[in-house]
């Protein structure tokens, strides 16, 4: 049985947490949650009567120290992570500490900030005959990336990019992905804390959203977006999707012609 739940808590907006996930941290006598990017209100309506802990400044001895006092004293665990763990969750670690201690543990999964992102923007990041692949991704800064997973490597694809940690960078992002597929004219978004309040968006392509970043003054909690797929909602779409096309047959479905 696990005693120990690793929960995404979404992106933001604290209705964005997952059925399963609201009810763990009811039921969680500790709650230990990124207090920076987690919404306290998480916190407050799903676990008014838990013994919390902001991880915000703590290290990983010390969070494992507070799971391993409460499995002692018999109480479930909630660790709230932003968005999806597995996403720049930082969780492998707390996993392999887990697994070293001989304590059961179970991952929930959550909404990923690309997602609302993309739900901000009111676009698919997937359109036929445009991209098929999307790739998130992010730019070497105090944390290395390996050179084969360099941004102006990846660039090369021409897919879909979701570019986590890098919004500080920008100037850079737009010179890595100008050395590979992309162009000038190529389309670009960025998303300032996506699904929260206080919710931004700059719009444009790759030759002048560093510019409207930089006016903007924002500089961390944001994702950038580029690819065509961002041409869909000006342009019109290059091709509609076969799914619910009335001449397509599938599994479900018999087409006009088969």
């Amino acid at each position: 049985m696990s005693e120990v739940y690793f929960i995404g808590a979404g992106p933001g907006d604290p209705e964005l947490i997952t059925v399963k996930g609201a009810r763990l941290l009811r039921e969680a006598g500790v709650i230990i949650y990124a207090g920076s990017l987690v919404d306290r209100r998480l916190v407050q309506e799903y676990g008014p009567n838990a013994e919390v802990y902001d991880s915000s400044a703590m290290t990983l001895e010390e969070t494992t120290s507070v799971i391993t006092e409460a499995v002692l004293a018999g109480k479930r665990i909630a660790r709230l992570h932003t968005g999806d763990p597995s996403i720049y969750g930082a969780i492998q670690e707390q996993m392999a500490e887990m697994d070293r201690l001989g304590i059961g543990y179970e991952v929930v999964p959550g909404v990923t900030s690309a997602f609302a992102a993309a739900a901000a923007l009111k676009q698919e990041l997937t359109l036929p005959e445009v991209s098929q692949t999307v790739i998130f991704t992010r730019l070497e800064g105090r944390t290395p990336v390996p050179e084969r997973e360099s941004l102006k490597e990846i660039a090369k694809t021409g897919a879909t990019l979701v570019i986590y940690l890098s919004v500080a960078m920008i100037d850079r992002v737009v010179g890595e992905l100008l050395q590979g597929a992309y162009t000038p004219e190529t389309p670009a978004a960025v998303v300032h804390r996506a699904s929260w309040p206080d919710e931004r968006i700059i719009e444009g392509t790759l030759a002048d959203i560093a510019k409207g970043v930089q006016e903007a003054g924002i500089g961390k909690q944001a994702l950038i977006i580029a690819g065509d797929v961002l041409k869909a909602r000006r342009e019109g779409l290059k091709a509609r999707s076969l799914l619910y096309d009335k001449e397509f047959s599938h599994g479900c479905r018999k087409g006009i012609i088969g």
